[in-house]
């Protein structure tokens, strides 16, 4: 297979997983830090590390790591929290909802786990070491 077209896909998607999070998600989270009727108490809380915290990671997660997705920023290691925040979406948070409200979770959860494995490509700024099990 061709190594360019590879990395071209592996670009593609680390704009695409980061840049959907980033603009869709992890923009609106950080804007409620300026919203003074925000409550981050209110917030949910599906780990039990308190509903603030919960606020925080998710926010430092959608917002930070997609943008080192984006520009391919360590991917392997920015994935991970995106990968977590994601699984906890789609399997703790709508565990009993229908598979129609986990659906995007899962979509985001499938194309983090795939950078996670993959890193970035050729066309990432700053790459992670690769760990080969055996």
């Amino acid at each position: 297979m061709n190594q360019n077209l590879i990395d071209i896909g592996l670009l593609l998607l680390r704009i695409g997983a980061g840049g959907f999070m980033l603009v869709l998600h992890g923009w609106g989270k950080f804007m409620n830090y300026f919203d003074t009727s925000f409550n981050a108490v209110q917030w949910a809380d599906p780990i039990g590390i308190g509903p603030a915290w919960s606020h925080h990671l998710a926010t430092g997660a959608e917002l930070v790591c997609a943008l080192f997705l984006i520009l391919g920023v360590l991917t392997r290691l920015s994935a991970i929290p995106l990968a977590v925040t994601m699984g906890v979406a789609a399997f703790v948070v709508h565990a009993d909802d229908p598979f129609k409200m986990k659906e995007l979770a899962l979509v985001y959860f499938i194309m983090y786990l795939t950078l996670i494995f993959t890193g970035g490509g050729r066309f990432a700024l700053l790459k992670s070491k690769t760990v080969v099990l055996s």
